[in-house]
């Protein structure tokens, strides 16, 4: 485990413990959501172990990176009961925002954790996680620093040894900036290119689409929808 800065990092984050002045989410943490909830210092501690964070222990692990407030996370969870989801967040309101809205509306597989999502490998065990999704992370367009996306050859090399074979990774994005970039990323990673549309919304997948909050203010300034779906292929 890569611990920085005399035990003030872990990874790439802070540690919650070290903070001056704690707040209401971040003592719900550590407190009322203790069981759903995993700080940066407790997660690494679930790596290959995360199947036993939930209700059924048999079911697939899917990961959402970045949950943002949690619309998503709480609509595939109540859509797919049949398998189980990981959510990562590093800021804390949205991240009790998110489990609070998924456990609130009855869903009984999901956990999520405050983790630095470029540091996945001290998250998880190769082959542990399914499918993966990734929606509207910052684009880092302005100002322009690629090496912060999180849809780079790095993370894909990780994520790939972290899925199981026939899992797909979806990405959806409004910047055309960040996209266009990432697909030449994608040119260079394992993954199978399934699917890409510039305009999600005037595609076949658009009926399977749960549009988020950040979406619905995008398809309102008329600004286009990128997506891509990748898989790693069965050997």
């Amino acid at each position: 485990m890569q611990i920085q800065n005399s035990e003030k990092k872990i990874g790439r984050i802070n540690l919650t413990r070290t903070l001056p002045k704690p707040n209401q989410y971040t003592l719900a943490l550590d407190g009322e959501f203790r069981d759903y909830a995993f700080n940066e210092e407790r997660t690494p501690l679930n790596k290959g172990q995360w199947k036993t964070k939930f209700t059924n222990s048999q079911l697939p692990i899917d990961l959402e990176v970045g949950t943002g407030a949690g619309y998503f996370f709480q609509h595939q969870t109540l859509k797919h009961p049949e398998r189980n989801l990981v959510g990562i967040e590093i800021k804390y309101k949205p991240l009790i925002q998110t489990i609070r809205r998924a456990l609130h509306a009855g869903a009984k597989n999901a956990v999520i954790s405050r983790f630095h999502a470029f540091d996945l490998e001290m998250m998880f065990e190769k082959g542990e996680i399914n499918n993966v999704f990734v929606h509207f992370p910052d684009p880092w367009t302005s100002p322009k620093k690629p090496k912060n996306r999180f849809v780079q050859l790095r993370n894909l090399d990780i994520l790939y040894d972290l899925q199981k074979p026939g899992s797909f990774l979806e990405f959806k994005t409004d910047s055309l900036v960040y996209f266009e970039w990432a697909l030449e990323e994608i040119k260079k990673s394992r993954y199978k290119v399934e699917f890409v549309t510039f305009d999600l919304h005037q595609s076949e997948k658009v009926s399977d689409n749960f549009i988020t909050g950040f979406e619905k203010i995008f398809i309102n300034q008329g600004i286009k929808i990128n997506y891509i779906l990748l898989r790693k292929e069965h050997v």
